[in-house]
């Protein structure tokens, strides 16, 4: 009997699972380039420096959370970008009228949800694919916001609104990294321990077997939209927080960088799979890789190059493998 076959991967212990899987081999990478950072600036070791970095991906990773449960579905939503811009001009305009900050934080999220039933509904509703649905949507919300703006800002946000992008729980941890590290919790569970994470998975395995195992499969992605939406109010105030002002360019590009979030993290392009510790392991490596060439004083055209081969590299590494795998 010959041993010289590799043992498949049901056969193996759990363990041996776990070390051979992406997340692992993700955080082998978030390590190496963490230690690259250390060599190549005496300034990324401080503390405040680092507590900095987390602001690279925070409000980014939020909605990657939601567009990871999207994509797992079958799904994607480019419009979560432009629900931000929307979000915040919604907001900008309430504080003009002298609105405070529980009533901003609520216009936010009833901004966002709002957004993402629009998107929901379009899809589900009038069965359009979610890709030409969003990449319109996209346009309609960001041209909202230059209409309403055009090359004005909104200013004038109150004291305590601040807090939510600026303020810290203690010491270098941020508000915005503990909402962060919450919501990575809160979708673990919803993905990997519920019920309704089991018919997500299901939808994007098979839309049709899901159905008719009993699963209400338009209500659950109408649901996945309802997140994205959410998830993007939440951003869209920390953001605007952060930056004491909305514009209608706010978080432009955003969507080509949490997409690329969330397939660095393990979530399947086509559906079926991902986890949300992948999309956590992911965040923190593109966080460190834009701080680290920040550091370095490198122009923002090159960071977009850098995450545009990203996505691209991890798009085609799984097929590459497979026909090196295969052909040898």
């Amino acid at each position: 009997m010959s041993l010289s076959h590799p043992i498949p991967d049901r056969l193996q212990s759990p363990l041996a699972r776990r070390l051979k899987s992406w997340e692992s081999l993700l955080l082998l990478v978030a390590v190496a380039i963490f230690v690259a950072n250390c060599f190549a600036s005496p300034y990324f070791l401080d503390a405040w420096n680092l507590s900095d970095a987390t602001f690279n991906f925070t409000e980014k990773a939020m909605i990657a959370f939601a567009m990871a449960l999207l994509v797992i579905a079958g799904d994607i939503d480019l419009s979560v970008a432009s629900i931000i811009a929307l979000c915040s001009t919604a907001m900008g305009a309430a504080v003009q009228a002298g609105v405070g900050t529980p009533g901003l934080v609520a216009i936010g999220l009833g901004t966002g949800l709002a957004a993402g039933a629009f998107n929901g509904a379009l899809v589900t509703r009038l069965a359009l694919p979610s890709i030409v649905v969003t990449i319109g949507t996209m346009s309609l919300y960001r041209g909202i916001a230059y209409i309403v703006l055009g090359d004005q800002a909104y200013r004038g946000y109150p004291d305590s609104f601040a807090f939510f992008g600026q303020g810290y729980v203690f010491w270098v941890v941020s508000f915005e990294f503990v909402m962060f590290a919450l919501l990575a919790v809160v979708f673990g569970v919803l993905l990997h321990k519920t019920n309704f994470g089991r018919s997500v998975f299901a939808i994007g395995n098979n839309a049709t077997g899901a159905l008719f195992s009993g699963i209400r499969v338009q209500r659950v992605r109408f649901i996945l939209f309802l997140l994205t939406g959410l998830m993007s109010g939440i951003a869209a105030i920390c953001l605007t927080s952060r930056l004491g002002s909305t514009r209608p360019s706010i978080a432009m590009g955003w969507e080509l960088e949490i997409v690329t979030m969330v397939v660095l993290g393990g979530v399947s392009i086509l559906g079926g799979a991902g986890s949300i510790p992948g999309v956590v392991i992911a965040a923190f490596v593109m966080g460190l890789v834009t701080f680290g060439l920040g550091l370095l004083n490198v122009p923002g055209i090159v960071m977009s190059i850098v995450i545009g081969a990203l996505l691209i590299g991890v798009i085609a590494l799984p097929r590459l493998w497979s026909m090196l795998r295969w052909g040898a």
